[in-house]
């Protein structure tokens, strides 16, 4: 589907908007096209905001959840991967705080961090889990004669 932006000869009429009360997005559509060049589109209508970030933030819950979960299954994961994914989730969570909390509502909110706790108490105990199993005590070694 392709989308086309047609010019006008007139200006039909004018109003002003303040950009800073709309959500800012930049395209990821890379195609070539014989079109004006698009760095970045701005949202005011609310209720299409709130659609699209409820999108966002499934699909990228939604990729944290199958990373997190082939930690979980592989054995082999080390310390550091499972670090680096918590690091990474409340990266994220504290990207949703500052950026998108003023354009979703309450109890959506609650709900994602709900679910981005869960996935943190997860990780907190493999984690925890894996520093008891793993440790194994060093065995003296004396002089010897």
């Amino acid at each position: 589907m392709k989308h086309t932006l047609k010019r006008e000869s007139k200006i039909v009429g004018k109003q002003d908007i303040d950009i800073k009360k709309g959500l800012k997005m930049k395209p990821r559509n890379m195609e070539k096209y014989n079109g004006p060049n698009v760095d970045s589109v701005v949202f005011f209508n609310q209720s299409f905001i709130e659609k699209l970030l409820k999108k966002k933030l499934a699909r990228k819950l939604n990729y944290y959840l199958e990373h997190i979960m082939l930690l979980l299954n592989d054995d082999d994961a080390s310390g550091d991967s499972i670090r680096e994914a918590l690091n990474d989730l409340t990266r994220y969570e504290s990207i949703v705080e500052y950026k998108y909390q003023k354009y979703l509502d309450e109890a959506f909110l609650e709900e994602f961090y709900n679910q981005m706790m869960q996935l943190e108490k997860e990780l907190k105990m493999r984690l925890l889990y894996q520093s008891f199993t793993y440790d194994e005590p060093e065995e003296k070694k004396g002089k010897s004669r």
